[in-house]
């Protein structure tokens, strides 16, 4: 049965994406998507919004979650970037990279084209209002990912070659097995790691080089004639990080994020400081039309889906994937790094996807005539470009850098994800195999299109929610106890006194 799935999923990485076009095999994954997507997309909301069952799914869990442990994603801030800060460290602590490191790793996965696109087409539909709901969402995502943080470090192991393997797939296989359901575990797990590996190649690989190479070749016109050269790039560039494991993965991410964040959140605020006198106007124009939206369809909860939407696709908060990441993080206590998972959605949401979102609105692109064709085609990316652009020419080319880093940094991290999924499922041996049909895909995405294929991926990466949740539900009770003990040991010093000197 192994053997038989290594060889579909083989099948699935590689030749078919190279036969797509003429095969026919694109044209099969249609009726996939079609059946796929009745389900996720399921209307779940009686009235004229549609709410699709996947952000339904979401959006309880991160209430729920939010209620149960008394809102730490607001009360915790403090020592959370404390213990960023590296101040709580001790000789106990014990893992594969830092704790910085860890966020950074998952940050690399979840900031992405989303950050740039996908807000950008949240708010032509939703209009302006959708930005203020988007915060929310990412409030309440932080609660969902210290709770996947948190267990990851709870549930991971030791492989036998020294490396760790923790995420979604240790805390369904054991921790429903410690609730007497070890088969209803397992199961979860291998859906959940197969949903990952998929996801990885389309998502986190082709997805991200065929986004970002349109960006390229709009500033650099010689790519449009040889799109390859720059798939051959973007595979050697990601090649050299991902076979040398997740220490380099984690080195790289550590310096390449804070860098692609800043320039990025410094164009904005440049575009942002140039309209200063619209910003009044602007701010009451997203807080008045979160409650009462101009032509939006389905009013209110129309616009709340709208921002939701975007934050839960955004953050990856419920996915479990950005868990993989902080399971290898090197800590005393997995409390520890939940709290450091808080700051994963309030940086990709609260602040990147938010200005973003402040752009669009404040530059008037997002309902200007002009751009109607733009936004008729949900072309997020080209109408950030066009917000870039009212503040000078040259500006959609820090855009395009921007681009190419968020889509680079997803590459590297969803490569671990992927990998690890990867060798849950088929042993370590197998590693190398995954790293150099990654790389290959990579190589393929730039002159190869296979649209049904790739969206079939992104509908798997979403359904990772689904068995990842289920976990997060039945150990929250194990979840809460740790952060009551770990409140009460910080509230008597006790942390204080174990930090190395």
């Amino acid at each position: 049965m192994r053997k038989l799935l290594l060889a579909c999923l083989t099948t699935l990485a590689f030749p078919t994406v190279a036969l797509a076009e003429t095969s026919g095999i694109d044209s099969a994954f249609g009726s996939l998507n079609s059946f796929l997507a009745q389900f996720i997309f399921f209307d779940v909301f009686p009235g004229p919004a549609q709410l699709p069952l996947i952000v339904a799914w979401l959006i309880c869990a991160a209430v729920f979650l939010t209620l149960r442990f008394s809102f730490v994603n607001l009360r915790m801030m403090r020592h959370a970037f404390r213990v960023l800060r590296g101040k709580y460290r001790t000789a106990d602590d014990q893992g594969e990279v830092s704790s910085f490191q860890a966020l950074t790793t998952a940050l690399s996965a979840t900031v992405g084209l989303g950050n740039i696109a996908g807000v950008a087409i949240a708010i032509s539909i939703g209009g302006p209002g959708a930005t203020f709901w988007m915060i929310v969402a990412g409030f309440l995502g932080m609660t969902t990912k210290f709770t996947e943080a948190t267990l990851a470090q709870m549930y991971r192991q030791v492989r036998p070659d020294g490396k760790l393997m923790g995420g979604a797939m240790e805390y369904l296989s054991r921790g429903l097995s410690e609730h007497g359901l070890p088969r209803t575990g397992r199961v979860l797990a291998i859906i959940f790691a197969i949903f990952t590996i998929a996801g990885s190649f389309g998502a986190g690989n082709a997805f991200q080089v065929s986004q970002s190479l349109g960006a390229v070749q709009s500033s650099f016109p010689i790519f449009k004639d040889t799109p390859i050269a720059y798939g051959f790039v973007m595979a050697i560039a990601a090649g050299l990080v991902i076979i040398g494991g997740l220490k380099r993965i984690a080195h790289v991410a550590e310096a390449i994020v804070p860098i692609m964040i800043i320039l990025y959140l410094g164009a904005c605020l440049w575009i942002v400081g140039s309209n200063a006198a619209l910003v009044p106007e602007m701010l009451y124009k997203i807080f008045h039309e979160a409650f009462s939206p101009i032509a939006v369809a389905g009013g209110m909860i129309g616009v709340l889906v709208q921002g939701f939407k975007r934050a839960v696709f955004s953050s990856e908060a419920g996915l479990g994937s950005a868990a993989i990441a902080h399971s290898t993080a090197s800590v005393k206590y997995p409390v520890r790094q939940g709290l450091v998972a808080l700051y994963e959605p309030f940086i990709d949401t609260v602040v990147i996807c938010t200005m973003t979102a402040l752009v669009i609105v404040i530059t008037g692109v997002y309902n200007a005539p002009e751009y109607e064709s733009i936004r008729a085609s949900s072309q997020g990316a080209a109408l950030t470009a066009a917000a870039f652009a009212t503040v000078s020419d040259w500006f959609p080319i820090i855009l395009t850098v921007s681009v190419v880093l968020f889509a680079y940094s997803t590459m590297i991290s969803w490569s671990y994800y992927g990998e690890r999924c990867w060798v849950y499922v088929f042993g370590e041996r197998y590693s190398m195999l995954f790293k150099v049909l990654f790389v290959s895909f990579t190589l393929i995405s730039s002159v190869a299109s296979a649209n049904n294929l790739l969206d079939f991926t992104d509908l798997l990466v979403l359904s990772m929610a689904f068995p990842n949740l289920v976990g997060l539900y039945v150990l929250s009770g194990k979840v809460k106890r740790a952060l009551g003990e770990y409140e009460g040991k910080l509230a008597s010093g006790e942390l204080d006194q174990e930090v190395r000197r």
